[in-house]
């Protein structure tokens, strides 16, 4: 859940509209033919964050696995000749700028195609350096030099901030996958598009670092409380349930952790999801929703879909204020 949150907020910096909960409507009733919208969007985003978070387990932060998160990011999106381009950097000249801008319009023109090579191979010989760096500092350096140099046709934010995360897992300061800062990015966006511009044009890194590290503050503090909020969550439902189902109460306690990782339900996803027949999953469904856990949003005799409400508000909630700076 986590990172469907991270998904949401980092794609709706570029403009997506698609909330948490559109997202997960998305996944348990989303046509099987092809991904479409932005809700679908923001389910690439999910796939490329565990691609990454897989793939840098054998494999060093580099341009290679760069291109191979895009193209998990932009596989059938939409966009015309945008989607035709997954896991490929520019061959040509991108500019940044309101929609409909020309490049003489532009507010900043990235480097050209031969620069952005050599670019990419410096940004690529800093990421592996061995100078004595605070990771920290040097994932800020990492991502305002990537935004900069916008490698991309499309998707360099989303991937930019990505790699934040990555860089933070290989480097050993996170071990899951639980600090992300497009919260705080999305909440000062104008900020955090100045601040990036002011590096570009008048080489204030220092600006950039400060509001880049108390952003990591802010957020991990952030991170904290909710994590402790959803273990408290996780231990007053399972002594709801319990109570509730008694006889039933393992499969009751596997339907609960399934929740937690997919609060948007049916009665056939829990069925497929526990292995249990669905008279068991109904009855299951029921209990929970007695200890108002589960709330029906579908108003269907049949097909019903469920949603986790104690789960999806608390998260909700965790990011409905603007975190103190």
């Amino acid at each position: 859940m986590y990172v469907r949150k991270e998904a949401v907020l980092s794609s709706q910096i570029e403009g997506t509209q698609a909330t948490l909960e559109d997202v997960l409507s998305y996944e348990i009733q989303r046509d099987t033919s092809g991904p479409a919208g932005d809700a679908a969007e923001v389910t690439n985003y999910v796939r490329a964050m565990n691609y990454g978070l897989e793939r840098c387990k054998t494999l060093p932060l580099s341009l290679r696995l760069i291109r191979e998160i895009h193209g998990e990011l932009m596989r059938d999106v939409r966009g015309g000749e945008l989607a035709r381009t997954p896991g490929e950097f520019r061959t040509s000249q991108n500019w940044i700028g309101p929609l409909g801008s020309t490049l003489n319009e532009a507010s900043f023109v990235p480097p050209p195609v031969n620069e952005m090579k050599q670019s990419l191979y410096d940004w690529e010989n800093f990421q592996h350096s061995e100078e004595p760096i605070s990771v920290l500092v040097k994932s800020a350096i990492m991502h305002a030099q990537f935004e900069t140099i916008h490698p991309f046709v499309d998707g360099n934010g989303r991937i930019g901030r990505l790699l934040i995360t990555f860089q933070l897992c290989q480097a050993g300061l996170l071990h899951s996958p639980l600090l992300y800062l497009s919260y705080y990015f999305k909440t000062y966006r104008e900020e955090y598009y100045h601040r990036l511009d002011q590096v570009r044009r008048q080489g204030d890194w220092e600006g950039w670092l400060l509001f880049f590290l108390r952003g990591v503050a802010t957020v991990a503090k952030q991170a904290t409380e909710t994590a402790e909020a959803i273990l408290d969550l996780h231990s007053v439902m399972a002594e709801a349930v319990q109570a509730a189902r008694p006889r039933g109460a393992r499969n009751a306690l596997r339907a609960l952790d399934y929740l937690f990782d997919r609060p948007f339900i049916t009665s056939s996803s829990l069925q497929s999801a526990l292995s249990i027949t669905a008279p068991t999953a109904n009855a299951l469904i029921e209990a929970f929703v007695e200890i108002d856990a589960l709330t029906e949003i579908t108003q269907q005799s049949y097909g019903r879909t469920y949603r986790f409400a104690p789960y999806i508000d608390l998260l909700r909630d965790a990011t409905s204020e603007p975190p103190g700076v």
